[in-house]
């Protein structure tokens, strides 16, 4: 498929950010995912959930269905990761998103992630380390973008300049975009009884 052409981002363009809940690592049990559904960086319209298997295989089509079952779907412009991998290493095939969804997917995270150090973790841990391995190598190259802080950003549907004005757009209360701010927050809440940990 090619590229989404935006050719105006608007300040309120639709925004589907995803994170995990906190979860016991290694464990059997399944992790909650939460999308919030934001106007740019200002304004909340909608979550969505499902859920995944710890160190499972089924990010991907769980993240899939969550979109394309939302009554939010014909609004929705571009869905956003935090991260490639969810409830450990249950890793999200952001080309697989793209196609099956018809939405640009830009992930974005803090540091710079260890490429050989997760390969290394996979071939440690996972029979089937060479799937998992080649998702993440199929979401590409990893670009710095400057907002408030430097952040890292992948794309599969979205040029490089589009991707990262819509990361800047919605940055607007920290350092990170806030549909992955507000989905963090939601889903710890749930976990916990309240919100935890830096968002």
């Amino acid at each position: 498929m090619e590229n989404n052409n935006f050719r105006q981002i608007k300040s309120e363009i639709r925004i589907l950010g995803i994170d995990d809940a906190p979860f016991t690592p290694r464990s059997s049990e399944d992790v909650l995912l939460v999308g919030t559904v934001f106007r740019g960086g200002q304004w909340l319209d909608g979550v969505l959930t499902t859920r995944i298997k710890v160190d499972g295989l089924d990010a991907t089509e769980k993240i899939i269905e969550m979109v394309n079952r939302s009554r939010h779907m014909d609004q929705l412009r571009v869905i956003m990761l935090d991260g490639l991998t969810f409830g450990g290493f249950n890793v999200a095939d952001i080309t697989e998103i793209f196609r099956e969804t018809g939405l640009p997917v830009i992930v974005v995270v803090r540091r710079h992630p260890d490429l050989e150090r997760i390969k290394r973790a996979l071939m440690h841990r996972f029979p089937d380390w060479r799937l998992r391995w080649a998702m993440i190598k199929r979401a590409g190259r990893i670009h710095p973008v400057e907002v408030r802080d430097t952040l890292y950003i992948q794309t599969a549907g979205v040029d490089l300049e589009d991707a990262a004005e819509i990361v800047r757009i919605s940055t607007t209360r920290s350092s990170l975009p806030e549909p992955l701010r507000a989905a963090h927050l939601i889903a710890s809440g749930v976990v916990f009884g309240e919100s935890r940990g830096g968002a």
